[in-house]
């Protein structure tokens, strides 16, 4: 686009004297006639930088070709407008947002193939243009969705169906929304939202092939759920807590649940889940709110051990709405209190219910063991906290495992630093006490004399001021 310039002459008189010119030869079949006489004035005021006339000319040039039903000149002279030398940038902001304007009604009165066609047509005009992005990147949703909408046709193949959703998704991946400058902040965030939305199709359904290997390697969708998290990064959250983007939020946290359950990141899905359940309208609908806190409790003890998971745990267990759900608010307490559950009560008492869950339902096996994994990990650190010493044996029996599983689960307890212990094998004896140095015992002697000593000096000074205050009493 030619930079901005003087407007070095009015054609307002001209432009007044062609439009009901040009408009009667095309209304008596001279369409091509009326354009070139169009066409021909719209040079002189592009040159004059008269932007009004340009502007005038160029949507009437449009208009008579949309009222002829000539699409073919429709698009030329659209990609010819734009690509004329000097034009003026309103003038074709102007064109494109008019061209927008009639997509709906061309892909309902003439068919797809049409609006495919104009569409194709904008998105050539608006490439490599700051100042065209905004209308760029809605013209390339509406793009993105028919393709979509290809892949779940029911005379779709699975092979046509993975070929759409990736076109869908390339597409709108394409847009680096965030970095629009003339596009609301709501706006830019449904966009990425949408292409998060795709990613995760997309990467279903290659992992779906692939039969999820694995998600340390790139094979199947993992190279789409990374681009996802990717995404993810780019959303504020702290817009979405903003009255009146709810519903952003909602689906915001829906996405990043898919993604972090892909990973079996379950603290990650619990914290979502908890963002769900703070949301006021979800709160005040007992159904939903219900259900998120659900969820918040059933991936919270999913998750592995560590400072973060305790901390939502003993949070989440002091909630008052917690205690209005008895099985979820018992589950809890299990694993925040320091006793022994013992695997078949945890399963005779929970099990008919947890598994009539969709977290632990039939298509979620993992979930199942991953829980029974939790309470034996639990069941450990008991242990380790009221032993120092205990035979292999006896804990065998009081975690309800096998030897060797025993062994497997400690040793990567030990090795995550969960707890400390050793296994002495030929005596079939577990240490969870380490020996301490002569260094350790004499720093807890002197502290353990430091605090002697305050004692001794707070009893003095105790004795003092009561002594005193019988002698003046006495006096």
């Amino acid at each position: 686009m030619a930079e901005p310039k003087k407007q070095e002459r009015d054609f307002t008189p001209e432009v007044d004297a062609l439009v009901p010119e040009a408009t009667s030869l095309a209304k008596s079949g001279k369409l091509q006639e009326g354009v070139d006489k169009l066409f021909a004035l719209e040079k002189q005021t592009r040159n004059a930088s008269d932007l009004k006339s340009t502007t005038t000319l160029s949507k009437l040039i449009l208009d008579l070709s949309y009222d002829a039903r000539d699409y073919s000149l429709l698009n030329s002279s659209l990609s010819l407008l734009s690509k004329k030398h000097g034009q003026l940038k309103g003038a074709v902001q102007a064109i494109v947002e008019q061209s927008m304007g009639w997509l709906d009604e061309i892909r309902q009165r003439d068919g797809v193939d049409k609006w495919l066609e104009l569409i194709e047509t904008l998105r050539q005009v608006t490439e490599g243009k700051i100042f065209l992005e905004t209308p760029r990147a809605r013209v390339t949703l509406a793009l993105s969705h028919y393709h979509e909408s290809q892949a779940n046709l029911p005379s779709a193949t699975p092979e046509d169906r993975k070929k759409s959703l990736e076109t869908a998704s390339e597409l709108l991946s394409d847009l680096q929304v965030e970095t629009y400058s003339s596009m609301e902040r709501r706006e830019k965030t449904e966009f990425i939202l949408e292409q998060m939305r795709l990613l995760v199709l997309v990467a279903k359904g290659k992992d779906s092939e692939m039969g999820k290997g694995g998600k340390d390697t790139l094979g199947g969708g993992e190279a789409d759920w990374i681009k996802v998290r990717v995404s993810g990064r780019k959303v504020n959250e702290g817009f979405l807590k903003e009255t009146g983007n709810e519903d952003l939020k909602l689906k915001f946290y829906d996405l990043m649940i898919e993604y972090a359950l892909h990973g079996s990141e379950y603290l990650d899905a619990a914290q979502y889940y908890h963002k769900i359940w703070e949301t006021p309208s979800v709160k005040e609908d007992e159904s939903k709110g219900r259900d998120a806190l659900e969820h918040v409790v059933y991936y919270v003890v999913l998750a592995p051990h560590d400072n973060a998971q305790s901390d939502m745990l003993h949070r989440v267990f002091q909630y008052p709405a917690l205690a209005k759900l008895e099985l979820q608010y018992n589950l809890v307490k299990c694993f925040t209190t320091r006793e022994l559950m013992r695997w078949p009560g945890i399963e005779g008492i929970y099990g008919p219910t947890l598994r009539a869950t969709e977290v632990f339902g039939p298509a979620h096996e993992k979930h199942w063991e991953d829980l029974h994994t939790r309470a034996i990990e639990h069941n450990i650190r008991v242990v380790a906290q009221y032993y120092t010493r205990i035979t292999l044996k006896r804990l065998t029996s009081l975690l309800d495992l096998t030897p060797q599983q025993t062994e497997e689960t400690l040793a990567r307890l030990v090795v995550s630093g969960t707890v400390w212990a050793r296994i002495d094998r030929p005596s079939g004896i577990v240490n969870f006490r380490n020996k301490r140095s002569a260094e350790d015992v004499m720093n807890d002697w002197s502290s353990d004399m430091q605090r002697l000593l305050g004692f001794v000096e707070k009893a003095w000074m105790g004795m003092n001021a009561a002594q005193a205050a019988q002698s003046r009493v006495k006096g």
